[in-house]
């Protein structure tokens, strides 16, 4: 069974004074004519792993991207307002479903991603090496990215994002393609780089994933945030038709 908090890992703890709390404001999105998001207002605090939950086609992934920066919304918006906010493009990451690997090692895509962010080289080899054996990759770091098995890539995609030492970790669905085995590895590495303090906000369409992850639930639906309550409350009685649906399998529309 997984342990719901970890030993705190080898990789230096991270100060939680930075760019959170992060608020989004009425925020709302149209593409083609047709609203994706719509009147979504939220703060994501520090501190607990917050888990974006919904049936496919929720939002879910749009909201992270909008957080992360990627698009903007095109109604309301999305403020950093923690005393480093202004800088908080270079302290968060992202991990996608499926992660882009570049055309070099193991080590290699650590390393260009810190040398990226201008980590002085003395400095990447330390967390390149950390970074490597806390997801378990220290005996393929010569290996091509490319050729690494999909649970393997997507704990090199964690090991990319935690060598930054990210205050904020946005997670789009990162087991959505693997079997239960790699699910768990992934899950463990995630509950590791939430005790080093880094902030956790991933995506899930999965029931049972939510329930080992989360502290706290978003549950969104058809564009829109439906619920937010701590993950016991929100498992225990939801408090909205759909959400209630949902947790007992019914399928949305």
């Amino acid at each position: 069974m997984l342990v719901r908090d970890t030993v705190r890992p080898n990789l230096a703890p991270l100060a939680q004074v930075g760019i959170l709390p992060l608020r989004l404001e009425h925020v709302g999105f149209v593409a083609d004519g047709k609203s994706l998001i719509e009147e979504v207002s939220v703060e994501i605090a520090v501190g607990a792993r917050t888990v974006l939950l919904g049936p496919n086609g929720a939002g879910k992934s749009l909201i992270l991207r909008l957080c992360h920066g990627l698009i903007r919304p095109t109604a309301g918006r999305i403020r950093w307002v923690g005393p480093e906010g202004g800088r908080a493009r270079l302290h968060q990451a992202m991990v996608f479903q499926r992660p882009v690997m570049l055309r070099r090692s193991t080590r290699a895509n650590i390393d260009y991603a810190l040398s990226v962010r201008g980590i002085p080289a003395h400095e990447r080899r330390r967390r390149i090496e950390q970074a490597l054996a806390e997801t378990g990759l220290a005996d393929l770091a010569d290996r091509p990215a490319r050729v690494l098995s999909i649970g393997e890539q997507q704990r090199l995609a964690l090991a990319r994002a935690w060598a930054l030492h990210p205050q904020v970790l946005f997670l789009d669905e990162p087991t959505a393609s693997l079997d239960p085995a790699a699910t768990r590895a992934v899950e463990e590495i995630v509950l590791r780089i939430h005790a080093s303090g880094t902030k956790i906000v991933m995506t899930t369409h999965d029931l049972g994933q939510a329930r080992r992850i989360a502290d706290e639930v978003l549950f969104l639906h058809r564009g829109r945030l439906v619920e937010h309550a701590p993950a016991a409350e929100f498992f225990g009685a939801a408090r909205t038709p759909e959400a209630a649906a949902f947790i007992k399998g019914e399928l949305l529309w």
